[in-house]
């Protein structure tokens, strides 16, 4: 990937909070906990974000300064349910909207070297510094399309 490349996606990795923020904006505690047909609530989602920007936050790191790191996967299902995903939104929503600012911050200072950094991931296999960015520049925004779409309950 050439670095012209890479600043689309770490603009498009930046634009996940404001496309999180604009999903839910004016929501109700009813348009939170409203569900779609997978089960998951925009307030479960939020969540989810805030775990997952925290497990990417890591990832990121352990690539950078680590050797080869095996990068662990986790259960995503079983979070939602043992980490009570029904609580507050809020506290969820400025770690995700933190996590994520503090890694744009570091993503923007990023050498060629440092972009070069792999790893293995527990459940995929390879894993570079390219495919984390890809993965991470969509995720925020392929949830907050989930949001709108759990707000007016549908599948």
């Amino acid at each position: 990937m050439n670095g012209e490349e890479r600043q689309l996606l770490i603009d498009r990795y930046r634009g996940g909070v404001q496309a999180v923020d604009a999903a839910l904006a004016g929501a109700s505690d009813e348009d939170l906990d409203r569900r779609t047909g997978d089960g998951w609530s925009a307030r479960m989602v939020v969540h989810h974000l805030a775990d997952s920007e925290t497990n990417s936050y890591l990832r990121l790191r352990r690539l950078l300064a680590e050797d080869h790191p095996e990068i662990q996967g986790y259960d995503e299902a079983e979070f939602a349910r043992v980490l009570h995903y029904d609580r507050p939104a809020e506290t969820s929503l400025a770690v995700f909207k933190a996590v994520r600012a503090s890694t744009g911050e570091l993503l923007e200072r990023l050498s060629e070297d440092e972009w070069s950094r792999n790893g293995t991931h527990s459940e995929s296999g390879p894993y570079s510094m390219d495919d984390w960015l890809e993965i991470y520049a969509e995720h925020a925004i392929g949830h907050a399309d989930q949001i709108v779409r759990a707000r007016a309950g549908l599948t």
